[in-house]
C-alpha cells in the first residue's frame, strides 16, 4: 500500500481566518458544526483561541451516521469542557427545534445583564463556524428555514454586515465563517478524508479504502461481511503492534510499514486488506473490461458505502 500523504491547506486561509477574528467580535455565541463521525478531526483549533470569551455551542451534526454510544461519549465530553451541545441531522432538521432554547439557555448570563441595564429583547447574534463539508450550509439552511428576514445593516454597529433574523431572539450573521482543516498529524487527515472533508481528487482512494477495512475490521468487526458477504478474517493492525515494532516506524497501518523493515504483521495485514477490497469488487462486479477486478472502483464503493451510512453507524474518532 502506497504512504498516504494529505498535506493540503489552501492559501487564502489566512485572509478567511483574519475576517472571522474581525466578525467574532460583533457576535455574542459561536455555533460550531463537527461531523458526529469524526467530532474532534473536524474542528479547527483556531475556534478555541479565537472565541475564548464567547459563549460556545457545539452541533453533532449527521449524528444519525455516527454510533450512538460514542456520540454520548463525545456529547459528556464538550460538556465537561464547558459547552452546550446538541446533536442534529441537518438534513431531515432532527434537533434543529431544540436549538433556539439551548442558545438562550447558553446566553442566559448576557440576558440578565442586559436586563439589569434596562435593555430588553435585544436579540443574541451569533455565527456559525466550522470546516468545510461538516454540513454547515445545509444546518443553516435549516435552522433559518424560510421564514428568515435579513434584518438590514445597522451603522455604527454592524459595519455594515448583513444579519439574519431567526425567530424572535437570534440573529446569525449571514457571511458563515469557514475554516479550513487544520491537521497535525496522519490520522487526522485520513479521517477527514474518508468522511470527504477532503476533496477526493487530492488523496489515493485505494490507500484510504484499505486503511477504511483495517479499521472496520478492528472497531467494527461484522460490517464488512454484513455487507458485501466477504469474510473479515482476524484482525492486528499495525496500529497496535508492540513497543518494538513500533520502533521500527509502523504506526499507522496506511503506508508505514514500507519504512520499517521488520514489520512483517503490518506487511501481512496489508495483504489481507487489499484481498478483501478484491473480494468486495468481485461481489460488487466492479471488472475491468479484461476481467480483472477495478480495485479503486471497489474502493470508492466501499467509501461511498461508508459515507451514506449503509456500512451501519461508525464512529472514526473515538474517546479513549
Amino acid at each position: 500500500m502506497g504512504e498516504v500523504n494529505i498535506n493540503w491547506y489552501p492559501g487564502h486561509m489566512t485572509k478567511a481566518k483574519r475576517q472571522m477574528e474581525e466578525d467574532i467580535k460583533l457576535i455574542d455565541i459561536i455555533i460550531e458544526i463537527v461531523d458526529a463521525r469524526i467530532p474532534e478531526s473536524s474542528r479547527n483549533p483556531d475556534i478555541d483561541s479565537m472565541g475564548k470569551n464567547k459563549y460556545r455551542l457545539i452541533v453533532m451534526n449527521k449524528y444519525d451516521l455516527a454510533d450512538d454510544r460514542e456520540t454520548d461519549k463525545w456529547c459528556d465530553y464538550f460538556k465537561e469542557k464547558g459547552y452546550y451541545v446538541v446533536k442534529t441531522n441537518s438534513k431531515s432538521g432532527k434537533g434543529i427545534r431544540s436549538i433556539d432554547g439551548i442558545v438562550m439557555e447558553a446566553c442566559k448570563e448576557k440576558i440578565e445583564r442586559d436586563r439589569k441595564r434596562g435593555i430588553k429583547n435585544r436579540p443574541i447574534r451569533a455565527m456559525v463556524v466550522g470546516i468545510p463539508n461538516v454540513g454547515k450550509s445545509t444546518f443553516i439552511n435549516s435552522y433559518a428555514k424560510k421564514a428568515c428576514t435579513k434584518t438590514g445593516n445597522k451603522p455604527g454597529v454592524t459595519r455594515g454586515k448583513q444579519w439574519v433574523r431567526l425567530g424572535k431572539n437570534i440573529e446569525l450573521l449571514d457571511t458563515p465563517g469557514i475554516l479550513w482543516p487544520k491537521f497535525e498529524d496522519e490520522k487526522t487527515g485520513i479521517r477527514l478524508a474518508i468522511t470527504g472533508a477532503i476533496k477526493d481528487d487530492i488523496l489515493n482512494i485505494d490507500d484510504l479504502s484499505l486503511y477504511l477495512i483495517d479499521y472496520l475490521r478492528e472497531e467494527y468487526p461484522g460490517a464488512i461481511k454484513e455487507r458485501y458477504g466477504v469474510d473479515e478474517g482476524n484482525s492486528i493492525l499495525s496500529r497496535d503492534l508492540s513497543d518494538n515494532e513500533k520502533s521500527g516506524n509502523s504506526e499507522t497501518g496506511v503506508g508505514e510499514e514500507k519504512k520499517s523493515g521488520n514489520s512483517e504483521i503490518g506487511v501481512g495485514e496489508e495483504k489481507k486488506s487489499v484481498d478483501i477490497l478484491y473480494k468486495i469488487g468481485e461481489q460488487r462486479k466492479c471488472i475491468k473490461k479484461d476481467g480483472e477486478v477495478d480495485y479503486t472502483k471497489a474502493a470508492a464503493l466501499l467509501i461511498d458505502d461508508f459515507r451514506s451510512g449503509v456500512l451501519g453507524k461508525i464512529t472514526v474518532d473515538k474517546l479513549g
